[in-house]
């Protein structure tokens, strides 16, 4: 068995797609994954399993419409991904709570960032299927427009770091 986090996409983010963390829990266990456990109110779940990524998502997904009615997106990385992701990230220097790393199904392409402005001083780098953004002035003030981004999630490097950990706790 595989250790996978799933990131839900616009749950429980400014009064959206309300779903308890418990109702989670049960999607993953009734999915046939193992060791569930979730991180905060804003679809962040690490757990076992013993199919293929893509099959996750689709299960997940799926189960996820027929809950809330709607569809919502999910992202799944292995455990090994979170540990990369925090090796990689290009604003080490910046507070973790400033950089966020959004998630996407497929790499954009390679000049994705070329009409991209950054109003706020923002710094951007994307990195296969992740794009780094470094957020000086915090996330809340910018008016850094990215329309490529409108289907990825986010988490901050603080989220990332504590979902790697529990993804390595879950992995031993």
């Amino acid at each position: 068995m595989q250790t996978f986090i799933a990131l839900l996409r616009a749950i429980n983010v400014g009064g959206t797609g309300k779903l308890p963390m418990a109702d989670l829990v049960r999607i993953c266990e009734t999915a046939g994954f193992s060791d569930v456990k979730t991180y905060i109110q804003s679809g962040n779940v690490v757990f076992k399993s013993d199919l293929e990524a893509g099959a996750i998502q689709a299960l997940i997904e799926d189960a996820l419409a027929k809950k809330v009615g709607k569809p919502v997106g999910v992202q799944i990385r292995r455990a090994a991904d979170f540990d990369r992701l925090l090796a990689e990230n290009p604003f080490k220097k910046a507070p973790p709570n400033q950089v966020i790393v959004m998630f996407f199904d497929e790499p954009p392409p390679k000049d994705a960032l070329a009409e991209i402005r950054s109003p706020g001083g923002e710094e951007l780098q994307l990195r296969g299927r992740e794009l780094y953004i470094h957020y000086p002035n915090g996330q809340g003030r910018s008016k850094l427009k990215i329309p490529f981004a409108a289907a990825a999630t986010g988490r901050n490097i603080n989220t990332v770091a504590k979902l790697a950990a529990m993804a390595r706790e879950l992995s031993k």
